[in-house]
């Protein structure tokens, strides 16, 4: 009896050690992850404030050298004056000045006048951009107005993307909650600030960022407690199958928190134009009241990540397979459910990207492009549908209704 207690306690204190020894490995490993994190913070920190110089002397070289110009066309001008007075009277110096005048009023015949620029601003993250919105739809006198039976969502907008105009609203400058179509600014934030190279960069997983999901009852990819994955699995594990483990990683890996994320999507809505009508609170897309937009903003953001061409291929994507590891030795394969559903829908086109959410406040909402047999880009945004079934048929009725084949 003794020689078996003694294997127990032996057995006890070998499986004791071993996790200890994991969990030294997982610390160790989150500790790795934490460093490089600040590595990457500080070398982004300097360029923003390299950039913010360099703005800055830009500006100050501008303004000198116009301070120069001024001098020297006074001085000029001056000399001028001084030369005719010695010539005429007063009189005939009056007259002078005033055919002057009328020659700046009026510049040379093929000669263009200059317009004022758009001021530019240097926001917090660095990025210079210009006052007005990069980009805008506007309503014209062939808008129509959603009201198909068939059309449930009762809040739609479709626009032309290559001519910025709104085909149909209905609801379009209404506030919702945009549920998980939030992640489409989360990854055009999160892509803006990395680089290609950072996509084969790993993130471990923590005990916060897996509860995070559970707790919220959100939707994940199933990434566990210490596990490493690549950047690149964070950004579709995000969109696919609106992981919220996959979005608050790739939220802390690019600005060391969710907060300091969520601070960097603003500025984005403000430097988008949206800052009037739009407020994100969190990065995943859970229902709060500070948390809106319209689904016209949703177009303009939708707009803004296509330009970007990871977050085009992201959204577009049908399917993927994250990286192995030793949690997930084959992976975890996701899909993008929208796209998979749609595709064999009669649009009168091809749907490329989407995104859904669902909140109980907004219903089950969705965004989604695509290209139609007029050869025209197309973007849809709808909220508050019965299902998530219907708010596809919701799409497919509305590019069926109102594009003109």
């Amino acid at each position: 009896m003794g020689t078996i207690f003694d294997h127990r306690e032996e057995e006890k204190e070998r499986l004791r050690r071993s996790n200890e020894r994991k969990e030294r490995m997982r610390r160790e490993k989150q500790l790795q992850a934490k460093r490089r994190r600040m590595r990457k913070l500080f070398i982004r920190i300097a360029a923003r404030l390299s950039l913010i110089l360099i703005v800055v002397l830009l500006v100050g070289t501008v303004i000198w050298k116009g301070g120069q110009a001024l001098f020297s066309r006074e001085a000029k001008a001056k000399t001028e004056m001084e030369a005719e007075e010695s010539k005429a009277g007063d009189g005939q110096i009056a007259e002078a000045v005033g055919e002057k005048g009328e020659e700046e009023a009026s510049p040379p015949e093929g000669q263009m006048e200059m317009t004022e620029e758009p001021a530019v601003v240097v926001n917090a993250s660095g990025a210079i951009t210009a006052e007005m919105a990069p980009y805008s739809f506007a309503s014209t006198g062939e808008t129509k107005g959603i009201y198909s039976e068939e059309v449930v969502s009762t809040h739609a907008i479709l626009v032309d993307e290559s001519t910025n105009t709104i085909v149909a609203k209905k609801g379009a400058e209404d506030r919702i909650s945009p549920a998980s179509m939030t992640k489409v600014l989360t990854i055009l934030v999160a892509a803006e600030r990395l680089t290609l190279a950072d996509l084969n960069d790993t993130f471990t997983m923590t005990r916060e960022i897996t509860d995070y999901g559970y707790v919220n009852d959100c939707s994940v990819v199933g990434f566990l407690d210490g596990e490493t994955v690549t950047v690149r699995d964070l950004f579709y594990g995000t969109v696919l199958p609106s992981g919220a483990d996959a979005a608050l990683g790739l939220a802390i890996y690019v600005a060391g928190s969710h907060e300091a994320f969520v601070e960097l999507m603003n500025e984005k809505l403000e430097q988008l134009g949206l800052s009037d009508s739009a407020h994100f609170t969190n990065c995943v897309g859970l229902y709060d009241e500070y948390h809106y937009c319209t689904v016209y903003d949703m177009a303009v953001i939708m707009k803004a990540a296509l330009q970007n061409v990871l977050c085009r291929e992201v959204l577009s994507a049908h399917t993927y397979t994250t990286s192995a590891t030793t949690e997930h030795p084959e992976g975890i394969s996701i899909s993008n459910w929208f796209l998979r559903r749609i595709e064999d829908k009669d649009t009168g086109g091809y749907v490329f990207c989407a995104k859904t959410g669902y909140v109980v406040q907004s219903g089950s909402c969705a965004v989604s492009y695509g290209i139609f047999a007029d050869g025209k880009p197309y973007i849809c945004v709808t909220a508050d549908s019965t299902t998530s079934w219907r708010c596809i048929y919701d799409h497919v009725e509305i590019y069926n209704q109102y594009i003109k084949a």
